[in-house]
């Protein structure tokens, strides 16, 4: 239990300053676009870089991913997402801005996934959820610091100085996983597969039906997100009326509540059942993301209100969809399944962010014209992953077979029948 907690904080680490990367792109919005001199289509493709790159490096990694130390395979991609950062800091103008997202893509997009995989390895189904939401916390500590520490920085110097902080920061987490986090080996076969016969079983992830709705389900909830969230930001400057330097509470207000809801979920999804939890959290997401879009000039109290709730229930949903995901394969395949879920997510998330660019209309005086309609498109995506949710069941364990987490007695009688117990970590190590 002491290895699997330090495993999830240095996880939760990476996780931070992946997360943070990304999000933090998005509020930069209303500073970046005068910077540039570039409008909201640019924009939407400036993010869209990111993850667009992201996908296709997704989907080679899922032919790579199980082939290799967990470990190895998490110094290498993070050390890419690292310099990727970096180069983004120094970029003078939009062309090599969008370059050095597509460089942080390659990696940041991957490394995603490989957490997740991590996840999955090392910690048993029934404690799952829970785990999710611990690292899924990220998000919540990315809000609540990071965001408003680097808007900031970036009205008060210049919007490069949040992107050299984080680059900076990754590099000194990498040095700690390099002399803290065991190998991770528990994944790998005896004899290595061949570059055919994973490809052959990459193939067959899509004969399953539940691997299948898995996918579909990221896709839409990727949809039903970040159109809304791609163009919040600059909505709230041109429509509501913020200040830039008003929109770190947004972040902090809404980052603070997922840090205790992010874990809420993961207990609820755990002891109720993922897909009710989801369910619930997709339910109540819907009506904030038609009330946000619609916003005019509006009192500050209720925006925050608004915004922290939209952040709670949407963040809330990812973690039983994330939970009900990492169980649809075996371990030896999770790496490769959620190396393509990630290629799923960006690709949606990109085809998101230059959707919203298309729809809204820049107006006279900073206004976004038609963000309401982006609430629509959001809305039905979200109405659909209802529907698709309930096509997922999780993989038939083969007999005898163990998942690479260690599980205390009391966990090991609840368990049904069922549930594999798994390996400790040491064991891994040893292995």
């Amino acid at each position: 239990m002491k290895n699997e907690k330090l495993l999830l904080a240095l996880l939760a680490a990476v996780q931070f300053t992946n997360i943070l990367d990304f999000v933090i792109m998005m509020p930069l919005g209303p500073q970046l676009m005068p910077a540039l001199g570039i409008g909201p289509q640019q924009f939407g493709l400036v993010i869209s870089a990111y993850t667009f790159s992201a996908g296709v490096t997704g989907f080679v990694g899922a032919f790579f991913l199980d082939r290799f130390n967990r470990k190895t395979a998490l110094l290498t991609l993070y050390l890419g997402f690292g310099l990727g950062t970096v180069a983004c800091a120094l970029a003078p103008t939009h062309h090599w801005l969008i370059a050095a997202r597509v460089l942080t893509g390659a990696f940041g997009g991957v490394l995603g996934s490989l957490v997740l995989a991590i996840v999955g390895d090392a910690v048993p189904e029934a404690r799952r959820g829970q785990a999710i939401g611990v690292v899924m916390g990220a998000f919540s500590v990315a809000s609540v610091l990071g965001v408003p520490f680097g808007l900031l920085l970036a009205s008060r110097f210049s919007w490069h100085l949040p992107f050299v902080l984080l680059g900076g920061l990754s590099l000194v987490i990498w040095a700690v996983i390099y002399f803290v986090m065991p190998d991770l080996r528990g994944h790998l076969s005896a004899r290595p597969e061949s570059l055919s016969e994973r490809a052959a079983a990459v193939a067959g992830l899509f004969r399953n039906p539940s691997v299948r709705a898995a996918l579909t389900l990221t896709a839409l909830l990727m949809l039903g997100q970040f159109t809304v969230i791609s163009f919040l930001s600059p909505s709230l400057v041109g429509n509501v009326g913020f200040a830039n330097e008003q929109l770190s509470y947004v972040y902090l207000v809404g980052g603070a509540l997922t840090f205790f809801t992010s874990p809420l979920f993961g207990r609820l999804s755990d002891r109720h059942g993922k897909v009710l939890v989801f369910t619930l959290a997709t339910l109540a997401t819907i009506p904030v993301q038609l009330i946000i879009t619609r916003l005019g000039p509006t009192p500050l109290p209720l925006v925050l209100l608004l915004t922290a709730l939209l952040f709670a229930v949407m963040g809330g949903r990812f973690v039983p969809a994330t939970a009900l995901a990492t169980a649809v394969v075996s371990p030896r395949q999770r790496g490769s399944f959620m190396s393509l879920n990630t290629s799923v997510q960006q690709l949606a998330a990109g085809t998101a962010a230059y959707l919203a660019g298309l729809l809204v209309v820049p107006a006279p005086g900073g206004r976004l014209l038609h963000y309401e309609w982006v609430g629509y498109v959001a809305a039905a995506a979200n109405l659909l992953s209802l529907l698709v949710v309930r096509r997922i069941q999780p993989a038939a364990a083969p007999p005898g077979a163990a998942v690479s987490a260690p599980v205390s007695p009391a966990a090991a009688a609840a368990a049904p029948a069922s549930q594999p117990i798994g390996i400790s970590l040491e064991e891994q190590v040893l292995e």
